[in-house]
């Protein structure tokens, strides 16, 4: 879901702290900011979570996946970080298990609120819904239109509704989060970015008096965010959300502000970075057009827009990068599909 890496444009970035804190340990990045790293149990191995001071309380900024070793490293650093003070809220950037997975489990053990955007707290609850449920017709008929293998569609449907549990229950309630709000935490106020296309409504914090932004998977320094079309809305443009939220974060936050990422580490120099993504999703753009002289499946792409062999692991996320692509040019009058016998080929208009 997170950081599949594409051929995206690199850039020379500032990384102004030496080393990470070790896991379940916390440190200290800007007086009443705390930087938590936990581990990951897949390919991208860590995320960076945060602790905001917030008065007489903490409040936690995304919470990591949901296994026995991460509850146990956040019970030590409740234990040996917090001054005796309790967790006030908990907010998440977006519903991505690695963020959102701890969630219920940690605003239960505080008795404390959930705060999300709207569209990233109903989309979570919609997919922890799929569990149980048999992988539906129209996922199959999405993944066979791309080309997949028998093969590739029984993985699919093995793993169909695991979402729900890679996510402990969300409260029934929650507190909504929107483009534009100003929220006070402790001493400082955190405006909240909103960008799409990584997921449907993902909240970026932006404090102006310190200059830092709490990015989440809208901006990283050294991996590409993936942003997918997904079978319940297979014509979806999530890539021009994406380069409109790149653009926007350029008008909205300083060229100068620490970006505190949820992978890699915090860094300088988010003009650049996101220069560099739509220069390199632009560069994929044109390369993909490039390749539709004669009509391909969506599989016969993938050494277009990837630099890396692609396993059954990250075969739907793959296909659905390369379908962003696609529909992105689509949108753009560059390219038509046709779908014959439930197989779909892309060719450029002429």
């Amino acid at each position: 879901m997170d950081g599949f890496e594409g051929k995206t444009e690199r850039v020379k970035l500032d990384y102004p702290f030496d080393g990470t804190p070790d896991v379940g340990t916390t440190m200290e990045i800007a007086p009443g900011i705390l930087w938590v790293r936990m581990p990951l149990p897949f390919s991208l191995q860590w995320i960076n979570l945060w602790l905001l001071e917030d008065g007489d309380g903490w409040t936690v900024v995304d919470t990591g996946f949901p296994t026995d070793e991460t509850r146990e490293y956040w019970r030590t650093i409740f234990n040996n970080d917090l001054n005796g003070k309790p967790v006030k809220r908990v907010m998440v950037t977006h519903m991505h298990p690695d963020h959102v997975g701890l969630a219920g489990w940690m605003t239960r053990k505080w008795n404390c609120k959930l705060w999300m955007s709207r569209l990233e707290y109903i989309t979570c609850r919609l997919l922890v819904a799929d569990t149980g449920r048999e992988a539906p017709k129209e996922g199959i008929e999405f993944y066979r239109a791309a080309g997949w293998d028998e093969d590739a569609i029984e993985h699919y449907r093995s793993r169909f509704g695991m979402f729900g549990k890679a996510v402990t229950t969300l409260p029934d309630k929650y507190r909504r989060m929107s483009d534009g709000d100003k929220i006070p935490i402790g001493d400082h106020i955190w405006r909240v970015v909103e960008g799409s296309g990584h997921s449907p409504g993902h909240s970026c914090l932006y404090c102006e008096e310190l200059n830092i932004l709490i990015a989440g998977d809208q901006l990283l320094p050294r991996i590409s965010s993936n942003v997918s079309v997904f079978p319940t809305e297979p014509d979806a443009d999530p890539l021009s959300d994406w380069l409109n939220s790149c653009t926007k974060l350029m008008r909205e936050v300083d060229e100068n502000a620490l970006i505190l990422p949820a992978h890699n580490e915090p860094f300088y120099g988010a003009h650049l970075r996101l220069q560099a993504l739509i220069d390199g999703h632009e560069k994929s753009l044109e390369r993909l057009t490039s390749r539709l002289d004669e009509p391909k499946r969506v599989v016969d792409l993938f050494t277009t827009l990837f630099a890396r062999k692609i396993e059954l692991d990250v075969l739907s996320m793959a296909t659905g990068e390369t379908l962003a692509h696609l529909n992105c040019l689509i949108e753009r009058g560059q390219v038509v599909c046709e779908t014959v016998d439930g197989v779909s080929r892309y060719s450029r208009v002429p």
